[in-house]
């Protein structure tokens, strides 16, 4: 039998994914870029998860962010490009533990020392784009 898909979960996890962009959002400007990327990464992470779901899979943890959105582009290639934008999104420091673990930088920076440079509003573009195609992809499911 095939997968059945969950379109009502994965609005559900829209809407946190909404939720988790307004709270990156919160935290720009407010020195604080490691946070903004931690909360964009959330957010990315759930609007994958959410298109998974309407294919009827479940979350495939062990691929990253880069393999789910490649997973993605795969079924669907009105997707194509997704994996860009998420591999864009981590070459400016967007990661679920660089963001918060002191160990996975060089001494002496701490984690909310060592993203000064990141472009949040570009970020936040970025990941908001990304969203948007995945909201539109879950919708006309």
């Amino acid at each position: 039998t095939s997968p059945t898909p969950s379109i009502p979960e994965a609005q559900r996890w829209l809407r946190q994914a909404r939720s988790d962009l307004q709270a990156a959002h919160n935290d720009i400007r407010c020195c604080c870029p490691s946070w903004v990327l931690l909360k964009v990464h959330q957010t990315l992470e759930k609007a994958l998860v959410a298109a998974i779901l309407c294919h009827g899979e479940a979350f495939k943890a062990p691929l990253g962010l880069v393999g789910l959105a490649q997973w993605l582009e795969a079924v669907e290639p009105k997707l194509r490009g997704l994996a860009e934008d998420v591999e864009w999104l981590r070459g400016c420091g967007m990661d679920g533990k660089a963001t918060q673990i002191p160990s996975c930088h060089a001494s002496p920076p701490t984690p909310s020392e060592a993203f000064h440079n990141a472009d949040e509003e570009e970020v936040l573009k970025r990941v908001q784009g990304v969203l948007d195609r995945l909201q539109d992809h879950v919708g006309g499911m």
